[in-house]
């Protein structure tokens, strides 16, 4: 994971900032925050001081009690220049909420605040995110300015269309949603790490959600999944820099920006998609919980108890082994990971099972006894069995378990690239 530093502008959206760097924290990066002395009308510093465990600084004549040290890190045996230090060690500067006044001294090179000061020392990749009222953005002299910072290869993060902060008012202006800013950023620092050329190209199909089988036009038969697995799984798969396509039944988060998204509801639906997306794909990571019984006949209509049409007992049948049918059709080169979650003790040996009987490549299995980890939950903690062993992933949050399973697949592909060779290279002996 990475060294990040926040810069907070002053306005309206600094409340976005939190949750940004809640969720920077969360995937396992170390954050450390500026902000102006502006923005402190709208968020104090305790609360970022609170989400990041490190100090916040606001101009460059305080003192750093962290010495310019991120989370986790030693502390300096000196005390550095702290708009100098913290950028320095930064590997990603991320301005946002970027106000029109913050714009326009980066774009002209302005340093009058630790926030600006720190942007003009930058080694690092810097990513600006405006936000401010929409007639403020559409002005050309702030246009100007972003086309400046763009041109110097600053990476702009452009802002939504919606509400904006003044009552009644709709326009452009709106800053990028908290898991936006950060998928930016990932893809950036993804880039630089070489991470993004190994997935550039690969098409990663991921399923995702809880499936729910009609009774009736009311009632249905689910389960208690929410997706998040995943939903985190898509979005680090998108920025490691591979095409991901998400199936998904409904889901309890938003789907992440940057994947192509297909809305099902049931076992059929969700195989139909997977059927129609898996000749394509290079990757197939099936973390959908999908039901394995459904209603033999489901009613259109709402049945209703005081008619007596309500059954106490209702007809069941299995639904098709999606995964299974899958790995029967799979293509040389396709990896195929499954998902177990299982109840107990023999949750291992029941995912090496399957395993074995599906021909997957590797199965993720998480025990939902537990009810800190597993579903709705943000953690997890997962064993991966592969046929040359196993690995276990302690408690952590979903999207660190997500870039193990990942860190696995690229693990496999490269053991398939590697004997695709070997087979080459033995047959032009021969």
């Amino acid at each position: 994971m990475a060294r990040l530093l926040l810069g907070v502008s002053g306005g309206i959206a600094a409340y976005k900032a939190l949750e940004t760097a809640r969720l920077a924290v969360k995937a396992g990066h170390a954050v450390r925050v500026i902000q102006t002395p502006a923005s402190e009308r709208f968020v104090g510093r305790a609360s970022f001081e609170a989400i990041t465990g490190a100090p916040v600084l606001t101009s460059e004549f305080e003192p750093d009690s962290a010495r310019g040290t991120y989370p986790g890190e030693p502390l300096s045996d000196r005390a550095p220049i702290s708009h100098l230090a913290l950028v320095e060690r930064a590997e990603l500067y991320l301005i946002a909420p970027a106000s029109a006044n913050t714009l326009a001294k980066l774009a002209h090179g302005l340093a009058d605040n630790l926030l600006t000061t720190a942007a003009l020392a930058a080694p690092c990749p810097v990513l600006v995110a405006p936000a401010m009222n929409d007639r403020m953005y559409r002005h050309p002299a702030t246009q100007a300015n972003i086309e400046r910072l763009a041109a110097r290869g600053v990476v702009i993060i452009p802002p939504g269309e919606g509400e904006l902060a003044s009552h009644g008012e709709h326009g452009i202006g709106r800053l990028a949603e908290p898991a936006e800013l950060l998928e930016a950023c990932e893809a950036v620092l993804a880039a630089r790490s070489g991470q993004s050329a190994q997935w550039a190209g690969l098409h990663v199909l991921v399923t995702a959600g809880g499936t729910r089988e009609p009774i009736d036009s009311v009632r249905y038969i689910g389960n208690r999944s929410s997706g998040r697995m995943g939903v985190a799984l898509a979005a680090r798969a998108a920025a490691r820099g591979a095409e991901v396509t998400l199936i998904a039944a409904s889901l309890a988060v938003p789907a992440p920006a940057g994947v192509r998204l297909i809305e099902v509801r049931t076992a059929a639906e969700m195989r139909a998609a997977s059927e129609a997306e898996f000749p394509r794909a290079d990757v197939l990571l099936m973390a959908a919980a999908v039901a394995d019984i459904r209603p033999a006949a489901p009613e259109e209509r709402k049945l209703k108890k005081a008619d007596g049409s309500l059954p106490t007992s209702i007809a069941l049948e299995h639904t098709e082994d999606i995964v299974g049918g899958l790995a029967s059709q799979r293509r040389p080169g396709q990896v195929i990971v499954g998902f177990a979650a299982e109840h107990g003790d023999d949750a291992v040996a029941y995912g090496r099972g399957k395993l074995e009987s599906k021909g997957l490549d590797a199965v993720v299995v998480n025990d939902i006894s537990r009810p800190d980890i597993g579903f709705g939950a943000a953690a997890n903690e997962v064993v991966i069995v592969t046929a040359r062993g196993e690995r276990r992933v302690p408690r952590t949050s979903k999207e660190a378990v997500a870039d193990a399973v990942l860190d696995e697949v690229r693990r496999q592909r490269e053991e398939v690239d590697g004997s695709a060779r070997t087979d080459t290279r033995s047959a032009a002996r021969a």
